[in-house]
């Protein structure tokens, strides 16, 4: 078990780079879809019209991609590391390369890879290579996160 394995949120002076975790896979419903297509107006048709998606390159309907990045923040809050610890998430860098569809499985790989102290800001900035795997250990999604993170209170 790796300090990234805890119920409670870490401080900045305990991530170290290359720590990496992976959390448990969730699975993504028509359900999902239609609800996100409600929450965010996006109603494209590859997402949310089953006759028309049989027609496009993907056979079928798929999720949204920021649908997809917003469970994988749901599942890097779920792991426990960063609560009541981040400050803020302060930027991303992301790429979107598989399609997901419903039915598949995901969940993600979070590994620390680097780490800079912000002592105006009352901790530091921790960059993590986040990947979305799929239920084939496939690549769906993967980038950086860049979250502020406090620093460990004295006593």
């Amino acid at each position: 078990m790796t300090r990234l394995q805890r119920s409670t949120g870490l401080y900045f002076e305990e991530f170290e780079p290359g720590e990496s975790i992976s959390s448990a896979g969730r699975t993504i419903t028509e359900a999902d879809i239609v609800q996100f297509a409600m929450l965010s107006g996006d109603w494209n048709q590859i997402h949310t019209d089953a006759e028309y998606s049989r027609q496009q390159m993907t056979g079928e309907r798929i999720a949204h991609g920021l649908l997809v990045l917003s469970v994988a923040t749901g599942l890097a809050t779920r792991l426990g590391f960063m609560e009541d610890t981040v400050m803020a998430f302060m930027s991303l860098e992301w790429e979107f390369r598989l399609a997901v569809k419903i039915g598949d499985t995901i969940r993600i790989r979070a590994t620390v890879a680097d780490k800079k102290e912000m002592k105006r800001l009352g901790g530091g900035y921790v960059w993590f290579k986040v990947e979305v795997l799929n239920q084939h250990d496939r690549k769906v999604q993967r980038g950086k996160w860049k979250v502020l993170v406090k620093k460990q209170p004295t006593e």
